[in-house]
């Protein structure tokens, strides 16, 4: 972990034009003495944090960044998907800790017996989805930019078991909406309005990096769907006359 903490640190340097020399003049001490500490990863805490105020980086927005890096798997396989949507409560523990829910909160809020709880991590742990911890720790090894396989098994289990089930809703609450739009557009304007709510994705993303300083009693489960595609209503498909009209 201190190797990984350490290599960070050696990128976020360079990246906001800090040299060894700097550092070094910084701290009172030699340049070379600076990179043998870098080279052999031997940093106390208090000079290390040290560091990072000279950078304006608090340590903890360090070992998060760590983590971040660490999270290498942009999709599973067909055989880990198919494992966890196999197994409801598998695949609730993962979606959790997608949400960053520690082991502790998922105990307290959910019904999972310390035991078996444990043996769901460790069968997450088998899958290559988290490395498990000492004290049940969890690194999450699903990057930022994972997805979904294409017509994989999640997505078989979206579309049979949650797909319906979340717009069974008026959509007339407070912190619900629902925007219904339709209309004929180009090849080139539909890739730039999907241009566009992918960049609105990314701000989801955003703010659920963000919030994950809250409390959890202060945020709310919040699932949000973007869909585009060119498409015809069905109900409407039987009196169309001139079938070359794109739907």
């Amino acid at each position: 972990m201190i190797q990984d903490i350490i290599a960070t640190l050696k990128v976020t340097l360079k990246q906001r034009g800090w040299t060894y020399a700097d550092v070094a003049s910084q701290l009172g001490l030699s340049e070379s003495s600076i990179k043998r500490c870098f080279a052999s990863c031997d940093f106390s805490l208090k000079r290390l944090q040290r560091i990072c105020d000279l950078i304006g980086m608090d340590l903890m927005t360090l070992i998060n960044q760590v983590e971040e890096n660490q999270r290498n798997i942009d999709e599973l396989s067909e055989q880990q998907e198919k494992a966890l949507a196999e197994n409801v409560k598998l695949l609730m523990i993962a979606f959790l800790l997608l949400n960053h829910f520690s082991y502790k909160q998922i105990l307290e809020h959910y019904a999972v017996e310390a035991h078996e709880g444990t043996q769901l991590l460790a069968r997450l742990d088998h899958l290559g989805i988290i490395d498990l911890l000492p004290e049940n720790k969890i690194r999450i090894r699903l990057s930022r930019n994972f997805n979904w396989r294409k017509n994989g098994p999640i997505q078989h289990f979206f579309e049979e078991k949650v797909q319906s089930e979340f717009f069974q809703s008026r959509f007339d609450q407070t912190e619900e909406l629902r925007i219904v739009l339709n209309g004929m557009l180009s090849n080139h304007s539909l890739k730039m309005i999907n241009q566009k709510f992918r960049r609105m994705a990314l701000e989801f993303e955003n703010q659920v990096k963000e919030d994950r300083k809250l409390d959890l009693e202060d945020r709310l489960s919040t699932t949000a769907v973007i869909a585009v595609r060119p498409w015809h209503l069905g109900a409407f498909e039987q009196f169309r006359k001139n079938k070359l009209l794109k739907p």
